[in-house]
C-alpha cells in the first residue's frame, strides 16, 4: 500500500522543462547517439545491464544542464555533447551501485538491475560507465572540466560512505544530512552546471554563478524526493513510494519529526528504523506524525530556500534563453510536490 499525501493546499499549474528540453534537443540528440555507443561492448552482459537503466525513462535533467550552461556562453564546438554523456554515465553508474546498497527491487517501474542480473553485475557494469565517462572527459582536452567532474565522482563516493555511516542514525542532525545530499547529489548538479561555461571559456565569476546554481538545484532537488517519499507517487519519485522509510534511511522528514516528537512518538520512530519494523500500517503512521509536525511541508520549504538561492546565482548573468529555461527546471524540480 503507498500513502498518498497532499502536499500542499491548493492545486498550481506544474512548471515544465519544455524550454530547456526544446533548446537542448538537437545535442541531446548526438548525446543519445554517444550513450548507446560508449555503452556498447563486446562482452554481453555490459550493454544488457546498461542499457536496462538507460533507456528506462529518466528525464536527462543533469546533461541537459551541462548543454544549456555551454550554449549559454555561445561554446562551438562538440566537447559539451561529452561531458553531458560523461555526466549522464556517472548518473547512471551510481544509481547502480545505490541499487545495490540499498537494497532497492525497483526502479523507475521496473525492477532493478540487480534483481536481474544480481549485485555484482551492478556493480561491475557502474564501474564500466565510470571508466566510459573518464575516457570521454579526457577526450575533451579539458583539464579543468576533468578536475570538475573527477573530484565530484570523489564527492560523490564520500556522500556514499557517509550515507551509510549514519544509516538508522536518529541523532543525526539538519546539518549532517545536508552533507550527506550536498555530497550524494548536489555535487554532480553542480559539476554538470560548471563545467558548460569552463569549456566556453566563460569567466570566473560566471562559473561560479553556474556552480552555485547547481549545487542549490541539486540541494533542492533532493530534499523534495526526501519529501516525495512520504507523500508521492512512483510516477514522480521513479522509485516506490516509501522505500527509504523501508530501508531505514534517516531524511530531513524523518530527522524533524524525530526531534519535534513526543517520547512516544520517538520510541516509535526507534522501533520502525533501528528495528526495521516498516510495515504498511507503520508507514502509514510515520506519515501521520510527519504531518502533524509539519515535517513534510518545513522540507519542502528548505528546498524552496535553496531553490531561491540557485535562482540568485544566476541573477547577474546576462539574460538569454538558456538562462530563463535553468530558471524553470528550479520551479520544475520543487513543484513535483505539486
Amino acid at each position: 500500500m503507498g500513502v498518498v499525501l497532499n502536499l500542499e493546499n491548493g492545486k498550481r499549474e506544474a512548471a515544465s522543462i519544455g524550454q530547456l528540453i526544446e533548446l537542448t534537443s538537437g545535442d541531446m540528440g548526438r548525446v543519445n547517439e554517444l550513450i548507446l555507443s560508449k555503452a556498447g561492448s563486446d562482452v554481453q552482459m555490459i550493454p544488457e545491464v546498461a542499457n536496462h537503466l538507460i533507456s528506462s525513462g529518466g528525464k536527462r535533467l543533469r546533461p541537459m544542464v551541462t548543454l544549456a550552461a555551454a550554449q549559454m556562453f555561445g561554446y562551438s564546438g562538440d566537447g559539451h555533447v561529452k561531458l553531458a554523456t560523461s555526466v549522464e554515465f556517472m548518473h547512471t553508474a551510481t544509481l547502480l551501485h545505490d541499487d545495490v546498497v540499498d537494497e532497492s527491487g525497483m526502479r523507475r517501474g521496473k525492477k532493478t538491475a540487480r534483481m536481474i542480473w544480481g549485485n555484482q553485475a551492478s556493480v561491475l557494469v557502474g564501474d564500466f560507465l565510470l571508466g566510459q565517462a573518464f575516457r570521454m572527459m579526457v577526450d575533451v582536452g579539458s583539464l579543468e572540466a576533468l578536475d570538475i567532474l573527477s573530484t565530484a565522482a570523489t564527492v560523490i563516493a564520500e556522500g556514499e560512505v557517509m550515507q551509510l555511516a549514519a544509516a538508522k542514525n536518529l541523532e543525526t542532525t539538519e546539518d549532517e544530512h545536508f552533507a550527506v545530499i550536498k555530497a550524494k547529489t548536489a555535487a554532480l548538479f553542480s559539476a554538470a552546471a560548471e563545467v558548460g561555461p569552463v569549456i566556453a571559456g566563460a569567466t570566473r565569476n560566471d562559473r561560479a554563478a553556474l556552480r552555485s546554481y547547481g549545487m542549490n538545484l541539486g540541494l533542492a532537488f533532493q530534499l523534495i524526493d526526501d519529501a516525495l517519499d512520504y507523500g508521492g507517487s512512483s510516477k514522480d519519485l521513479g522509485k516506490n513510494v516509501g522505500d527509504d522509510f523501508r530501508e531505514g534511511k534517516v531524511t530531513l522528514p524523518v530527522i524533524l519529526s524525530y526531534r519535534r516528537g513526543t517520547p512516544a512518538e520517538r520510541n516509535f520512530w526507534k522501533k520502525a528504523i533501528e528495528e526495521n519494523v516498516t510495515d504498511d500500517a507503520s508507514l502509514e503512521k510515520a506519515v501521520g506524525l510527519m504531518k502533524r509536525h509539519g515535517a513534510i511541508a518545513d522540507t519542502i520549504g528548505r528546498a524552496g530556500h535553496f531553490g531561491g538561492i540557485a535562482r540568485d546565482a544566476l541573477a547577474p548573468l546576462e539574460s538569454t534563453p538558456q538562462k530563463q529555461a535553468l530558471l524553470e527546471v528550479i520551479d520544475f524540480c520543487i513543484s513535483r510536490v505539486a
